[in-house]
């Protein structure tokens, strides 16, 4: 069955309604709740992910210029490898989990049932076109959902292969793919799904959100902010500045959790900034715009907004733009004292290679600074204090993050990842995408043996007994 839609004005809800009727029929056939077949599709999913290998980079350049390198091993490679995961322990996550069951139930046994939520809708960026379609899309499959996908048009090379593939792969029934930009992604928003997961920015997010409670659709949105880094005065620099580098720069600074500005020691300023152009060079050499490793951003109007926030006084490093190449140098920003408010690099999430440099003096103040602004989706702190590490964990409230690294605990798939407050709804990665795309029903087992009369009117029992017992039972 082709599953080929060419949306247009006239016929977008109508179009969108015959996907969903499809879909639901499929559902209520039982298929999809057979874990055999959930791992024959996941395994499908991940073949033609391989045999397209070479496509997909290809791709992911014409949109982003991202090098194969660091292509696969963010785009392709933590795919097939949350794949392969979740094939192997699919089984043991689709058993019913026994809990404790309390005397008062006596005799009774308590179980959590994992059930597939039905229809889902998948909205995806054009950051990461390829792995933020199919992270969440292998959840949807492992739960034993239906999905229909909306890639992002702005990736349009990435995108439209990742629609021809599902297109092949999977009949509509089953996954649908819609392409388009606003009108598309409206019609779906105005039809009632059983799970919706949203990859994009905190405006979007919102949008989305409203959407959502209009048919009280439970949601996952994953969305961004001003995710910091905080680099304390006894961080070990030269390890430390080359992954933070790395998890700034890499995807050209589109990413949600790159480190969005530094909160610096001040007796470690000076040196940071020289150990941090040291780790650019190293890896842009002196001129990024003509290395290959080098990406670009999405499209000239993005890179017209970053531009803005590149304040000539400001500079420390970098500064270059060339719109035209869709190019900005990787820029140090020195932020002076009382300016924070003022600073264009401060008033909202940069999702670029900006890096903007606040300096502190004590812990506290950086935990009130945190606290201050909205809740990020990441925070990294590097430090050898182990007493400033906690105090910063405890005190401070992020989606998640890392200790003496960045970014680099999206590569755990036993950490939940997912926002909080704006920056996000909701968590997935392995095992906690299945959760999300699951709805996990409590069910008790009573036994027939025998009848604890305690709850039944007629024996007249006074309050005071019944506390008794359920103080002793409960």
């Amino acid at each position: 069955m082709s599953n080929t839609v060419e949306l247009t004005t006239p016929s977008l809800v109508r179009q969108v309604s015959s996907i969903k009727k499809k879909q639901a029929a499929f559902f209520a056939s039982g298929k999809t709740r057979d874990i055999e077949f959930r791992k024959e599709m996941l395994l499908k999913l991940k073949n033609v992910i391989e045999k397209y290998e070479t496509t997909l980079l290809e791709a992911v350049y014409k949109d982003l210029k991202k090098e194969p390198f660091e292509a696969y091993g963010v785009e392709i490679g933590i795919v097939i490898a949350d794949i392969e995961l979740t094939v192997k322990k699919l089984r043991s996550w689709m058993k019913p989990e026994r809990v404790g069951t309390s005397m008062f139930h006596f005799i009774g046994s308590s179980y959590i049932y994992p059930e597939p939520y039905g229809q889902t809708l998948i909205i995806g960026p054009w950051n990461y076109p390829i792995q933020l379609i199919f992270q969440p899309l292998i959840g949807a499959m492992a739960a034993g959902n239906t999905a229909v996908v909306k890639p992002s048009e702005i990736s349009e090379h990435s995108s439209a292969l990742v629609s021809k593939i599902l297109r092949e792969t999977f009949p509509e029934d089953y996954i649908a793919v819609v392409e388009g930009g606003i009108e598309p992604t409206q019609a779906l928003l105005e039809e009632k799904w059983d799970y919706l997961f949203f990859t994009g920015s905190v405006t979007v997010g919102k949008i989305v959100y409203q959407a959502a409670a209009k048919h009280l659709t439970p949601v996952t949105l994953e969305l961004g902010g001003k995710s910091p880094c905080i680099i304390d005065k006894d961080a070990n620099l030269d390890y430390g500045m080359k992954r933070l580098v790395w998890g700034k720069f890499i995807n050209c600074g589109q990413t949600c959790v790159a480190p969005d500005y530094l909160l610096v020691h001040v007796s470690q300023k000076k040196q940071v900034i020289e150990k941090i152009i040291e780790a650019i060079e190293a890896f842009y050499g002196k001129t990024p715009q003509d290395h290959p490793k080098y990406g670009r951003i999405i499209n000239h109007r993005n890179t017209e907004r970053l531009s803005k926030m590149i304040v000539p006084e400001q500079i420390v490093y970098g500064g270059k733009v060339d719109i035209a190449d869709k190019y900005i140098a990787p820029t140090l920003l020195d932020i002076p004292s009382g300016s924070y408010e003022s600073a264009p690099a401060m008033q909202e999430e940069i999702f670029g290679p900006i890096l903007p440099i606040v300096t502190y003096e004590t812990i506290e103040e950086v935990i009130a600074f945190v606290n201050q602004q909205q809740k990020a989706l990441a925070l990294y702190i590097f430090s050898n204090n182990q007493e400033n590490i906690q105090k910063v964990l405890r005190n401070t409230s992020f989606g998640g993050g890392c200790v003496n690294d960045a970014v680099m605990h999206l590569g755990n798939s036993n950490l939940p990842f997912g926002g909080v407050g704006e920056s996000g709804i909701g968590r997935y990665h392995g095992k906690f995408s299945f959760d999300t795309f699951s709805h996990h029903k409590g069910v008790l087992h009573k036994s027939m043996l025998v009848d604890m009369p305690i709850r039944y009117p007629y024996l007249n029992i006074p309050v005071s007994y019944l506390k008794r017992i359920m103080k002793i039972t409960m």
